[in-house]
């Protein structure tokens, strides 16, 4: 169960904020790899989410994610690349915030004000 070449228990241990399934339309943008696609969260949370996307994104790769709901565009990592569904991944936000537009977030999503405004 704690086998150190699962992803799982990583995701386990970094998850700072509920989980909410959540389903809208994103686009990724490459930070430094010329890649542009459409994708869709899976389950968000204030620090990441998952996504379905129609590229496969890379390990480590910097990205750029705008949310076409609410218009946020927000800095991020991918973070997992699931080995059974390549177009399905994880990424961290570099701040955490609700560019998800979920309109009433669980308890545990307080951003810190000086991030609220930034975008």
């Amino acid at each position: 169960m704690d086998d150190p070449g699962s992803p799982h228990p990583l995701i386990r241990e970094s998850r700072r904020s509920s989980r909410v399934p959540l389903k809208v339309v994103v686009s990724v943008e490459g930070s430094t790899d010329p890649l542009t696609c459409e994708g869709e969260t899976i389950v968000v949370n204030l620090h990441g989410a998952l996504l379905a996307t129609k590229v496969g994104l890379q390990l480590g790769m910097e990205v750029l994610i705008q949310v076409f709901l609410t218009g946020k565009k927000a800095h991020a990592r991918v973070v997992y690349v699931d080995p059974a569904e390549r177009l399905r991944c994880g990424i961290e936000l570099h701040q955490p915030q609700n560019i998800w537009g979920v309109p009433l977030p669980p308890e545990d999503w307080t951003e810190p004000s000086s991030d609220r405004d930034r975008r």
